[in-house]
């Protein structure tokens, strides 16, 4: 996997929209907090609303287009997830993209398979709509992972689901847009890799269903361990059962080493996660480490 450079503080760094539309007070209040480190810049078009989208396609793609190739632009962080990036797939072209770190989760999700298809990494963290509403620690980790060429301090916390440990590139995200991947040209070769999931929403049939997909597709013949993280609002209502009820008994189904609720995802904690990485899953002990650094430094 290619490695962006790491962001310095004071670096020109990006904010983009190109999934969802979004709610002006939580953009500022996620860009205020960026602002103490960084210096972001955006488009007012970001503000643009197309139904559910942020703008047209035409507008979502430019604007990620032409800061994935500025030079001046060290990083981007997405503003939103929802739903888009999918329609922007087929016209991304990352063939000037410059070395730089790109944040963002649930639709970004999109985004960031296709970038590890094409060979980067990037970091699977806190949307700015999100980052305003985040603890002081996530926000302290996400600055410490992208602007470090150390691995990332690892994540516990978790419950063994399913004892064992693997070692594997990190790749996934959210459930429900990885399995939409499926059979396209733009999800990465799983083989070998450490599968991380999370997902809000949606109920435990649904879970169930998004499952047996990826089982149906031999997904859990490829990877070589299951990190979960957060499952929002994954409850059917009055039922005698729950979504980690349903999620233990798929994940165990598949023999693979499971830890499940790591703080990653749609819950009170997003911590940041470098997709394409390698690392170290000991299920046992509900731990996920990190073996490499998840950027390198500019050559001078």
């Amino acid at each position: 996997m290619r490695k962006p450079w790491p962001l310095r503080p004071g670096d020109h760094v990006a904010v983009v929209a190109p999934a969802g539309s979004f709610d002006r007070p939580s953009f500022d209040a996620g860009l205020k907090l960026l602002a103490q480190r960084y210096q972001p810049v955006y488009d007012e078009g970001i503000f643009e609303q197309d139904r559910y989208l942020a703008g047209s396609d035409a507008r979502r793609l430019a604007e990620l287009a032409a800061v994935l190739a500025d030079p001046r632009i060290r990083g981007v962080f997405c503003a939103r997830g929802g739903y888009g990036v999918m329609r922007l797939l087929p016209r991304i072209s990352f063939a000037a993209i410059q070395p730089k770190p790109v944040v963002g989760f649930s639709d970004i999700t999109a985004l960031h398979l296709f970038l590890q298809a094409t060979g980067w990494v990037s970091f699977h963290g806190p949307v700015l709509t999100q980052l305003g509403r985040q603890s002081k620690d996530v926000a302290e980790r996400l600055f410490q992972v992208l602007e470090s060429s150390e691995p990332a301090p690892p994540l516990t916390g978790a419950t063994t689901l399913v004892s064992g440990s693997a070692e594997g590139p990190l790749l996934g995200g959210n459930l429900s847009v990885l399995t939409r991947l499926l059979g396209t040209p733009y999800m990465p070769s799983l083989k070998g890799a450490v599968l991380m999931l999370e997902d809000v929403g949606e109920r435990p049939y649904r879970l169930d269903r998004m499952w047996t997909h990826l089982r149906l597709a031999g997904v859990f013949q490829q990877v070589v361990g299951l990190a979960l993280g957060n499952f929002t609002g994954c409850e059917e209502k009055d039922a005698s059962y729950t979504g980690a009820d349903v999620l233990r008994s798929l994940a165990e189904q598949t023999g693979l080493p499971c830890a499940a609720g790591f703080p990653v995802g749609h819950g009170e904690k997003n911590m940041v996660v470098p997709l394409g990485a390698r690392v170290r899953l000991d299920a046992t002990r509900s731990r996920l480490e990190f073996l490499e650094p998840a950027t390198v430094p500019q050559t001078p």
